[in-house]
């Protein structure tokens, strides 16, 4: 989304299909799936999961992991 200004890609999942593969749903019909992080790599490969996201914390975890992980 480079019109917004971010380096990354952003997704939307309006089939649930990351939702699924992440484990944030048991099935495309859930109506709201859970909240969680996924970073992935370069090569696609998971980095990083929070599967449990704290609203408040969160960012700030994520922010310091990505720092040390991604120097």
């Amino acid at each position: 989304m480079a019109e917004e200004g971010f380096q990354y890609e952003i997704w939307t999942d309006d089939a649930r299909t990351l939702a699924l593969t992440y484990g944030a749903a048991t099935s495309a019909t859930q109506s709201s799936p859970s909240r969680v992080s996924v970073i992935l790599d370069a090569q696609g490969d998971v980095a990083l999961e929070y599967p449990r996201v704290n609203f408040n914390a969160h960012p700030a975890e994520v922010l310091e992991d990505c720092q040390v992980l991604f120097q």
